[in-house]
């Protein structure tokens, strides 16, 4: 359960640099480049220890979903990104495969 928890937060981070690689504007800012820096090796960080105990193409498959639909709340919600209903249906999704992908990953390790 921990392995989920870090690899939801690391997904969170992803998104944290992201944005700030957007804002650092080819690391020419100081501020939005050290965020982006912290922000990697911490999402990176993360993402290393739950693949401890998830597998490899699921746990990527979860953390850049969480990273990339964060990105875009995050843009939509600060007036950089326009929001549209067809991208809120997207973003749903996304989520709706991230859960699908942990009762997946549940259902197997319990017939193991």
């Amino acid at each position: 359960m921990w392995s989920w928890i870090i690899l939801i937060i690391s997904g969170a981070f992803e998104a944290v640099w992201a944005t700030a690689l957007g804002k650092s504007e080819g690391f020419t800012k100081l501020w939005p480049s050290v965020i982006f820096f912290v922000g990697c090796a911490i999402s990176m960080g993360g993402l290393a220890l739950a693949l401890r105990e998830i597998p490899t193409g699921t746990g990527y498959a979860v953390w850049v979903a969480v990273g990339a639909s964060l990105t875009v709340i995050y843009a939509m919600v600060t007036g950089a990104e326009q929001a549209s209903l067809v991208k809120i249906l997207l973003l749903i999704g996304i989520v709706a495969c991230v859960i699908g992908l942990k009762l997946v990953s549940d259902a197997e390790g319990a017939a193991a």
